[in-house]
């Protein structure tokens, strides 16, 4: 393996440990009823942005729309797809149906787990039989499904405008975008979000690992 994709492995390793160390201590503090919980209570409590869900801004909805799982998925699976015809490659549907798989297996067990209720609810309760709001699944699903977009484009195309740092914004923007109109529309408790981005970012980097530690011939080093 080149040094330059060991390093690039080791780093993705490490990164993914720290990710989901940090994912572990946000869901034990949750569940410790700790300061988090405090937190969570002050932001559903502010009076300056409750809306009626018949009034939320149309802007509003279609930024959380880029967090809904069959709009990012298929628009993963599409570049994916004209990627892989380009360069005659299966590698990236592989990565893109991988990270759809471990999005769905671990952020869905870990609600079906915790099963905390929703803000809608009034209630902040956990493992009830109807609550999937911890992690959120909008978050994860933005950080890793934009994240895996941008690190196809950026791996396979190294131009302009696809450099890896303007990617990286672009992906941040998003995922924060989705994160404020979930707060905004009371879809989701801060610490659910906060635990969405987190573990959805251990995915993302433990694929990027795994990408890496695999070479092709048809694929830029």
């Amino acid at each position: 393996m080149p040094e330059q994709r060991r390093k690039q492995k080791n780093s993705a390793v490490k990164l993914t440990i720290l990710f989901t160390g940090i994912y572990a201590l946000i869901t034990q503090q949750v569940l410790a009823n700790s300061w988090i919980r405090r937190l969570d209570e002050w932001i559903y409590d502010r009076s300056f942005l409750l809306v009626a869900p018949n009034k939320t801004p149309t802007l509003v909805i279609l930024i959380d729309d880029l967090g809904l799982r069959w709009v990012t998925s298929a628009i993963l699976l599409i570049t994916a797809i004209l990627i892989s015809k380009r360069f005659n490659s299966w590698r990236p549907v592989n990565l893109s149906l991988l990270a759809l798989f471990l999005l769905n297996l671990t952020v869905g067990a870990s609600k079906l787990l915790f099963g905390r209720t929703k803000p809608s609810t009034g209630y902040d309760l956990f493992f009830t039989d109807s609550g999937l709001s911890y992690p959120s699944g909008h978050a994860a699903n933005a950080v890793l499904t934009w994240g895996m977009l941008a690190y196809l484009i950026f791996r396979y195309s190294h131009k302009e405008p696809f450099e890896g740092m303007r990617l990286t914004w672009f992906v941040s923007i998003v995922t924060i975008g989705v994160c404020l109109a979930s707060l905004y529309r009371n879809t989701h408790w801060f610490s659910d979000l906060l635990g969405g981005l987190f573990i959805g970012s251990a995915l993302l980097v433990a694929i990027i690992a795994i990408d890496r530690s695999i070479t092709s011939d048809r694929q830029p080093s």
